[in-house]
């Protein structure tokens, strides 16, 4: 059963982040019916305020660490994961001895740092906010870095990207361990909904490789001009007064790609734009984008961006 909750805070503590736990797990909601915890803030130091990264914000931890090993859950919000010294003394090794105690742990944002820190992410699979997640990997290479998705739970372990995918974390915990009854009633008291679809691909900046060698950028910037018009590796190749297989070889050395993904990324990227910025049917972005008809658009940005263009437009679009 899930009962005894225990949030660990540190230095330079996230706000948003520890109040999504704070928001499911800390509310006496019992009088409507949804469970009750046992909630429990804890620091190195309790008693003492800790600094958030809200200017003139501090968190003062009512429990120490000694709690951690006692409880069901063990969250971690997000905070700084610049070196192992940037955790205060005993919080790593609290965390590690709440888990081998039998406790889950989930990790929003950052936090999924501590948790390397503890050693948890090594041969499981994991994840954190999308600019993160290539550090993630570096500095914990026996982890598999998921940089698609909201969260990923390995049963005793359960990761979440950034900030608002906290709440998909939580949630998704509270329908696995006491009923999707219960999730539904706190999210509905929460007004945001009980599951979300898509993951974070949606969200991930994917700015347009850049290219300075000679033959290729000029080439570049013009396909860029001319997404709309249908190009083949052979024209391509011409047009770069290259032979076929040169043209392949150093366009994968300058890029990281091939043509055909280059292209096709970029085809995205723009129907991204126009999806957020007009009102144009689909047929016609498109048709702007290159892709020629919507089936082959929605196929490329499902598998791209994780949504169709549809729900794209809904989210993103500027009408919202």
């Amino acid at each position: 059963m899930l009962s005894r909750v225990a949030v660990v805070l540190n230095e330079k503590l996230a706000m948003f982040e520890f109040g999504v736990v704070c928001e499911v797990f800390g509310l006496d909601r019992t009088a409507d019916g949804l469970p009750g915890f046992e909630f429990r803030v804890c620091g190195a130091e309790p008693g003492k305020p800790l600094r958030s990264t809200t200017p003139g914000v501090t968190v003062t931890p009512e429990y120490g660490l000694d709690e951690l090993v006692n409880a069901d859950l063990v969250a971690i919000p997000a905070f700084p994961f610049t070196t192992a010294h940037a955790y205060q003394p005993g919080v790593v090794e609290a965390v590690r001895a709440a888990s081998d105690a039998g406790a889950t742990v989930l990790t929003v944002c950052s936090g999924a740092f501590l948790a390397g820190e503890a050693g948890l992410l090594d041969g499981r699979k994991c994840t954190t906010h999308w600019r993160y997640v290539d550090t993630l990997a570096a500095k914990y290479p026996e982890a598999t870095v998921d940089p698609d998705v909201l969260f990923v739970d390995e049963g005793n372990l359960i990761t979440s990207a950034g900030t608002a995918a906290g709440i998909d974390a939580c949630l998704h915990l509270v329908r696995r361990e006491i009923g999707t009854a219960a999730a539904n009633g706190i999210a509905r008291r929460m007004v945001v909904p009980p599951q979300r679809d898509g993951g974070q691909r949606q969200f991930i900046e994917q700015p347009i490789p850049e290219c300075h060698a000679a033959g290729l950028s000029d080439l570049l910037a013009w396909l860029s001009e001319n997404l709309a018009h249908p190009h083949t590796v052979d024209e391509l190749a011409a047009r770069a007064s290259m032979s076929t297989r040169t043209f392949a070889r150093r366009f994968a050395a300058e890029t990281g790609t091939t043509p055909v993904k280059w292209l096709t990324t970029q085809r995205v990227l723009f129907a991204k734009h126009l999806l957020e910025a007009t009102e144009l049917p689909l047929e016609r972005v498109a048709d702007q984008c290159g892709f020629g008809s919507g089936a082959l658009l929605r196929h490329h940005f499902q598998r791209q961006v994780g949504l169709a263009p549809t729900e794209y437009r809904r989210r993103f679009g500027s009408g919202n």
